[in-house]
């Protein structure tokens, strides 16, 4: 059964994958020329290149192997981007001066087609007085919010867009404000954010003790644990964020812990990382290892398995050598620890094909012995490098054979690597490879169940028509050539259908033989008790995880995709059958109410008036049209061109509160200002925040950074109640692996 036929993977392999010049001429002619690619540049760094060319091939072939998207789009493509997925910048220093030189680094390191992590942590709290300039501080979240803008400007290599994580420790004294700052749904769009919590801070919790929250020693506040957690689960309820991250048992169970404090993650939490930390990702395909799917012998090839492991391994350390680096610490730092962040994708379509129910006991049983075999297999292959190529340079064998991770390996192992030392400090991880899954034949993503059987998507033809492609899962399809129309057995289920319990299950089962740790998704009901959705994160803290991502549909973040209550039904996502039409432009009465704003920015010397008409319109009074207005002619032609825009906009009808969104979002490379005590990146921001004032005092705003206080009447038709995929407009967006993903084209918020 050839998977690449289907026309989903075909179009990612095309758009993000195949290698083609800058004016779109095509370099890798087949998926195969790809492989090749790869493999080529992969075996170079070796001392006798054509001895590996033809194994690293014959890993990717028929995908076995699949390396993260930056390796398989990057390498051998001799173009300045980094071949690692992710990485966590230096610690923030609690000075303008380094803070802005932060922000340098991270734009540099995005710009080359990394995300990135930092801890805010190390930043004093909002108030607390600034010495030497009698001023006080405006706190994390300020700083968070440049960053953010700073991230919409940088458009990441491959076409994508910067992903970001911004983590904060539990007893620092601005939580409150962090755990709720994505309330504001325009704000901090491009982060994740997920909260430090220590074990003290969870033994608090179990007891309802009094907790500090503290910044270099001094007590800012004192509040009750429980409270604190409860808001923290309040939030992350309903709108699916912060996400929890057990920072301690991170650092404990780090083979590096003797050389390195662990403070943030990348994006999607799969890599916790010192400063300047960097990891390469990549994903045995589970799916592709079955013998004999569906029959009574059915068993994963646990020999092919560690052969594969084997070669794997060998071709991440050689990325190493092989990648580009934003900078320079950030190369010394990947050179010096030779991390890597291997894991698996496919496991749910494999617990399937030999006949096992996601989240029962027996998959769990399953799931850790191959992951065993999977964790065994990269650290004896990477000892067998240590010996051929030297140990990575910080390897200090007494501290990391006593490294939490390290104390459960098996004692053959632990004596291999006494003796011969190891290449590798870091070996296995299981990331978010929802592209890469639909580029191998739509296998289940990671350590994900199945999340529907099949659905149909309409794709936008050269022509303007629209075709209606079906998307099936990998062993459904396998199932389906096999058998028929065969009924699916009951072991069949999906992500809708599973209890979470059953997610924590598989999670904490794969933990214990990840050395790093899991992205991952943990779907709850809609309805699910309050009490109930907070003990699964009890759950993942009691049973090993390092971390915990929920995902539950509500106002602010919206639905994922419905599918039908019966397994064998084939959703239809109705993509383009509801043609989104604007309206016929308002008409203009002879007068209009309206008011007129100064705004007066630090580094112009002439005010910037701005006036907003209003039109009573089905009851309600909207936004019609906008003026602006300066004696400074250095902004003529800009706010004209943006009177006209704005106002053409205002006139079309429908919700127009996105305009404000936009402007706020805009960033001015030469530096923003402090204005009333709060940060503005632009003049345009701050014009976006005059608008957006008046939007609230008209009632068409609910308030800063909310939506509509209620339907204006909206004159556009289509499917609002989606959330529609910013790369490819399709409505197939998901909660998967702890980011937005889009079913449709694999655009993930994660990169």
């Amino acid at each position: 059964m050839n998977h690449f036929s289907a026309p989903i993977a075909q179009q990612i392999w095309d758009m993000k994958y195949r290698l083609k010049e800058a004016d779109g001429t095509v370099i890798d002619q087949t998926v195969e020329h790809t492989w090749r690619r790869i493999a080529k540049d992969l075996a170079s760094v070796e001392k006798v290149p054509a001895k590996w060319e033809q194994k690293f091939y014959d890993a990717l072939e028929g995908f076995k192997f699949l390396p993260a998207g930056r390796i398989t789009a990057g390498a051998g493509a001799k173009r300045k981007v980094t071949l690692f997925n992710c990485f966590v910048m230096g610690t923030i220093p609690d000075d303008m001066g380094g803070i802005f030189e932060m922000l340098k680094e991270a734009a540099l390191t995005m710009q080359q087609g990394g995300g990135i992590g930092y801890d805010f942590s190390t930043i004093r709290p909002k108030g607390a007085l600034v010495h030497g300039v009698a001023a006080d501080a405006s706190g994390p979240l300020s700083f968070m919010d440049v960053w953010d803008s700073m991230c919409r400007t940088i458009m990441s290599a491959g076409s994508r867009r910067g992903a970001m994580m911004a983590t904060l420790r539990c007893d620092h004294p601005d939580i409150g404000d962090f755990i709720e700052a994505k309330l504001d749904a325009a704000r901090l769009r491009m982060f994740n954010v997920s909260v430090l919590i220590t074990d003290a801070f969870m033994a608090a919790v179990k007891v309802d003790m009094d907790w500090d929250l503290t910044f270099e020693g001094v007590v800012y506040k004192t509040v009750s644990a429980r409270e604190l957690w409860d808001r923290i689960m309040k939030s992350t309820y309903d709108f699916a964020e912060p996400g929890v991250i057990f920072i301690d048992r991170i650092n404990q169970a780090n083979n590096l812990n003797y050389c390195e404090t662990i403070a943030a993650t990348n994006p999607c939490g799969e890599q916790p990382l010192p400063p300047y930390g960097a990891c390469l990702l990549g994903s045995i395909n589970l799916a592709r290892l079955v013998k004999n799917p569906f029959e009574d012998n059915a068993q994963l090839d646990e020999n092919l398995l560690r052969d594969l492991v084997g070669t794997a391994v060998r071709m991440m350390d050689n990325t190493i050598d092989a990648s580009n680096f934003p900078l320079a610490s950030q190369e010394q730092e990947a050179r010096n620890k030779r991390r890597i962040g291997l894991g698996v994708t496919g496991l749910a379509d494999a617990l399937l094909m030999v006949g096992t129910k996601y989240g029962s006991p027996k998959a769990v049983k399953l799931t850790e012995k191959w992951l065993h075999a999977l964790a065994r297999a990269a650290y004896l292959a990477s000892v067998d490098l240590a010996k051929e190529k030297g140990a990575f340079p910080l390897f200090d064998a007494d501290p990391f054979l006593e490294s939490g991770a390290m104390m459960k390996m098996d004692t053959d192992v632990r004596q291999k690597i006494a003796k011969n030392g190891i290449r590798n400090a870091l070996l296995t991880s299981i990331a978010p490879t929802g592209t890469i899954s639909l580029y191998a034949g739509n296998v289940s993503s990671g350590i994900e169940p199945v999340f529907a059987y099949s659905y149909t998507r309409k794709v936008l033809q050269k022509d303007g028509s629209r075709t209606k492609e079906e998307v099936i899962d990998y062993a459904v399809q396998l199932w389906q050539d096999k058998f028929g129309e065969k009924e699916l057995p009951e072991y069949f289920v999906n992500a809708q259908t599973l209890a979470p319990i059953d997610h924590v299950k598989m999670q904490a089962a794969a933990q214990k033989w990840i050395d790093s740790s899991i992205s991952k998704t943990i779907n709850c009901p809609e309805d699910i008790d309050f009490d109930e959705f907070k003990n699964v994160y009890l759950e993942a803290f009691e049973t090993g995880c390092k971390g915990c991502t929920t995902y539950r549909p509500n106002a602010v973040t919206g639905s994922v995709l419905s599918v039908s209550e019966t397994s064998e039904a084939t959703p239809e996502v109705d993509i383009g059958a509801d043609v989104i039409y604007m309206s016929k432009p308002l008409d203009r009465p002879q007068s209009l109410d309206g008011r007129t704003y100064k705004l007066k920015w630090p580094d112009s010397e002439h005010a910037i008036y701005l006036t907003v008409n209003d039109v009573l319109l089905n009851g309600h009074r909207r936004p019609f049209e906008v003026f602006v207005n300066s004696k400074n002619m250095e902004h003529f032609a800009w706010t004209v061109a943006l009177t006209r825009m704005i106002s053409a906009v205002f006139r079309r009808g429908g919700d127009v509160s996105f305009v404000v969104e936009e402007l706020k979002a805009v960033f001015d490379p030469r530096g923003g200002a402090w204005v009333n005590g709060k940060y503005i990146p632009s003049i345009l921001a701050a014009i976006g925040g005059v608008i957006e004032k008046h939007l609230i005092a008209i009632g068409f705003l609910a308030g800063e950074g909310l939506g509509l206080k209620e339907d204006p009447k909206a004159q556009v038709v289509g499917l609002s109640d989606l959330n529609a995929c910013p790369s490819c407009n399709q409505y197939d967006v998901r909660m998967v692996e702890g980011c937005m993903t889009c079913g449709s084209c694999g655009h993930s918020k994660c990169g």
